[in-house]
C-alpha cells in the first residue's frame, strides 16, 4: 500500500529510538493536535492571507505533508478511524455521533486510548471528542464537550490552556499521550448564530460575546483573500471565507499556546507532536465529499528524535489511518506483542519517513469509504487513489448528493442556491445539478485533471486502469471487512451455509 524506506534508513531510525531510550530517563510522549473542519489556511501551505505564525513555525521543526488524506470526510466517522487505524465501515461508526444520529463504534473494537492505557501510558484529551461508546473511547483525562460547552473546551484557548497545564504537570512516572482537539475552525451558524457562522465572535470582547483573554481577533477583508478553486467566487461566499480566516487563526494562536504549555512542563524534548485536520472543510465540494477538496488534509510530525528532515516536505501518500500505526510505532507497541491489538490494521507507521523518502512510491495509494454523515444522508461511497489516478464507487448514485445542515444554512451554499433559482452565474465551477448529479462510478486522471472534473469511467482507453483500480479497491474492501462491498447491485450473503464462503448475490437491479 505505501512505497518501502530503504534498509539503511530504517537501520538508522531504529538505533536512534535504542540509543535516545538508553541515555535518557525520560519516556517518550506523544502531542496529537487536530482541527476541527481545518484546511491549508497557511503560510506553510503558501497561503499568504491568513496568518498563523505558530503553525508556520511548528512546521519548521517538522516534516510536512503534502500528500495526506482523512479517509473519510465527515466528522465523528474520521475520528473514529484516527483513534482506532479502522475505517468508519470497520469500526462501525456509520454516520456523527450526537443527538439524533447516535452512532456508535462497535464495542469489541480497541481505540488507541485503550490500547495504550493497558501498556502504561497515561491518556488525555482536551476538547471535541464526538465519538463513543465511551467504553471504547475511554481517556485516563477527559475535558470535553461531555463535560464541558464544546466552545469553552474547543474555541476558548485560554481554557484550554489550563487544561494542558493541568494534565501535563500532573506528577506521574508514566509516557503520556495527550489528544487536543480544537473545534476550530468549524461552522456554528446553525446552533450559535449569536456567535456568527464560524463562532468568529465568540470571546472578542465585543458585548455578550464574552472575552478569551489570550485571543488577540484578527480580522480580513474579503476581497483581498485568495479563494481556492471549489469556493464560488461571490461577496457572500468570500465573506464566509474571510469569517473561517479568523477562527484558524484563533486556532494558530490556540496552538501556540498548547505547544507553549508542553515547553514549561519540559516535554518538548521528548514528545512527538502531530498536527492534522479531521476532513475537508465546511464549503462546497468540501467536507462530505471524497474528491480531494473534501479529503486532503495538512499534517505535520515534529520529532524530538529525527532533525534530518525538519522544514522538509514529503510526497509520499498517506491516510489518517497511518496516525494509530505511528503511535504505537513510536510507543514500541506492536501488533505481534499485543493480544489486544483485535484486528489487523491496514495503516503503516509514518516515522520512517521522518529519516527519508520512499525509495519506489509507484504502487502508493490510500483509500476512504463514507456512509452517512447526518442520519438522513445516507449516501455511501468508496475511493482509491494514486498518484496518478483517483476511483470512486458511488453506491447510492440514483439519488441526489445530500446537503447538512450547517452548511445549508452557510452564506455560500444559499448564495448557490439563489444564484440557481434566479439563473445566474454561480462564479463556480459547477452547476448545482452537477454537483448533486453523480454518476455510479467517477475516474480522474488527477495529472491533467486535478480539480475532477473529466469523468473518464467507461472510456475504452482507461479500461485497464480501471480495472486494475477496481480490484486493489474490493480487496481494501475484503481486508477491512466492508458490509457494503456488494452493493449496490448485489447481496452480500457470509452466514450460515455461506459462513465459510461468502458470496456476492446478484439482484439484477441495474
Amino acid at each position: 500500500m505505501c512505497g518501502k524506506m530503504g534498509k539503511t534508513g530504517l537501520v538508522v531510525l531504529l538505533m536512534i529510538l535504542a540509543r535516545f531510550r538508553a541515555e535518557t530517563e525520560k519516556k517518550l510522549n506523544v502531542l496529537l493536535i487536530l482541527a476541527d473542519d481545518g484546511g491549508f489556511e497557511m503560510g506553510a501551505y503558501r497561503n499568504k492571507i491568513c496568518q498563523t505564525p505558530n503553525l508556520d513555525a511548528l512546521a519548521k521543526n517538522s516534516l510536512i505533508f503534502n500528500n495526506a488524506y482523512t479517509s473519510v470526510s465527515s466528522c465523528s466517522p474520521s475520528r473514529s478511524a484516527l483513534l482506532t487505524g479502522m475505517p468508519a465501515h470497520q469500526n462501525g461508526m456509520y454516520g456523527l455521533h450526537q443527538a439524533e444520529n447516535h452512532f456508535d463504534s462497535f464495542t469489541n473494537i480497541k481505540s488507541l486510548p485503550n490500547i495504550l492505557r493497558e501498556n502504561g501510558i497515561r491518556t488525555g484529551i482536551i476538547g471535541k471528542k464526538h465519538v463513543g461508546p465511551k467504553s471504547t473511547y475511554s481517556f485516563d483525562y477527559e475535558q470535553t464537550e461531555e463535560n464541558n460547552s464544546i466552545l469553552q473546551v474547543g474555541r476558548n484557548i485560554t481554557f484550554m490552556k489550563l487544561l494542558a497545564r493541568e494534565f501535563l504537570n500532573k506528577s506521574t512516572d508514566k509516557p503520556f499521550f495527550l489528544f487536543v482537539a480544537f473545534h476550530d475552525p468549524h461552522r456554528c451558524g446553525h446552533t450559535n448564530p449569536e456567535y456568527g457562522e464560524f463562532c468568529q465572535r465568540f470571546g472578542n470582547g465585543d458585548v455578550g460575546m464574552g472575552l478569551i483573554p489570550d485571543w488577540h481577533p484578527i480580522y480580513y477583508q474579503w476581497d483581498e483573500l485568495e479563494l481556492p478553486y471549489y469556493i464560488p467566487d461571490t461577496e457572500e461566499a468570500r465573506r464566509d471565507v474571510a469569517n473561517q480566516y479568523t477562527t484558524i487563526s484563533r486556532l494558530d494562536q490556540g496552538v501556540g499556546l498548547i505547544l507553549e504549555e508542553l515547553k514549561k512542563s519540559g516535554h518538548s524534548d521528548d514528545t512527538l507532536v502531530i498536527y492534522s485536520s479531521d476532513n475537508g472543510i465546511p464549503f462546497p465540494n468540501g467536507r462530505t465529499n471524497l474528491y480531494d477538496s473534501g479529503i486532503a488534509e495538512p499534517m505535520f510530525i515534529s520529532s524530538p528524535l529525527h532533525k534530518e528532515r525538519r522544514n522538509q516536505v514529503t510526497y509520499s501518500l498517506t491516510s489518517l489511518l497511518d496516525i494509530v500505526p505511528t503511535v504505537l510505532d513510536w510507543f514500541n507497541i506492536t501488533e505481534e506483542s499485543n493480544e489486544i491489538i483485535n484486528r489487523k490494521l491496514t495503516g503503516k507507521s509514518l516515522l520512517p519517513l521522518l529519516v527519508e523518502e520512499p525509495q519506489n512510491t509507484t504502487n502508493e495509494a490510500i483509500f476512504a469509504s463514507h456512509n452517512l454523515h447526518e442520519v438522513t444522508m445516507y449516501y455511501p461511497m468508496r475511493m482509491i487513489r494514486t498518484h496518478r489516478y483517483k476511483l470512486l464507487h458511488n453506491l447510492n448514485y440514483q439519488t441526489p448528493f445530500p446537503i447538512d445542515q450547517d452548511f445549508y444554512l452557510s452564506p455560500t451554499f444559499q448564495g448557490i442556491l439563489n444564484r440557481t433559482k434566479a439563473k445566474e452565474n454561480l462564479y463556480w465551477f459547477k452547476t448545482l445539478k452537477q454537483y448533486y448529479n453523480r454518476p455510479e462510478w467517477e475516474l480522474y486522471d488527477l495529472k491533467h485533471d486535478p480539480v475532477e472534473v473529466n469523468n473518464l469511467a467507461g472510456k475504452n482507453e482507461y479500461k485497464n486502469v480501471m480495472q486494475e483500480l477496481e480490484k486493489r479497491l474490493s480487496e481494501w474492501q475484503n481486508a477491512t471487512n466492508d458490509p457494503w462491498i456488494c452493493s449496490p447491485h448485489s447481496v452480500l450473503e457470509n452466514k450460515g451455509d455461506y459462513a465459510n464462503n461468502p458470496q456476492c448475490m446478484p439482484l439484477y437491479n441495474m
